[in-house]
């Protein structure tokens, strides 16, 4: 079974958008890396182990004070709801007895 010529130039263009994409991607770059003789290893390359720690200190540090704002946040919420609960619950009886 033979495709047609519109059907051809499809596949094509398929076949080449994906290598394309594969190649000028992150996996392309890192091939393109090795093969250049790069050793693996990402975002630490060149690093010592005390800088490595140091960097992964401070960005634990960051995320910590990232969660801490959240986490004040959150209660900041959660004590608003609470007062509007209790709000609704004291209004709740003056409105059964006026009816």
């Amino acid at each position: 079974m033979r495709m047609s010529d519109p059907g051809e130039f499809g596949l094509f263009l398929a076949i080449g958008g994906t290598f394309v994409t594969l190649f000028l991607g992150p996996i392309g770059q890192a091939i393109a890396h090795r093969l250049r003789g790069g050793k693996s290893g990402g975002a630490g390359e060149g690093l010592t182990t005390g800088e490595m720690t140091a960097e992964r200190v401070a960005a634990l540090e960051e995320r910590i004070a990232e969660l801490e704002s959240e986490r004040a946040v959150l209660e900041e919420r959660l004590d608003f709801a609470e007062r509007l609960l209790i709000q609704g619950q004291q209004e709740s009886p003056r409105e059964v007895k006026s009816s």
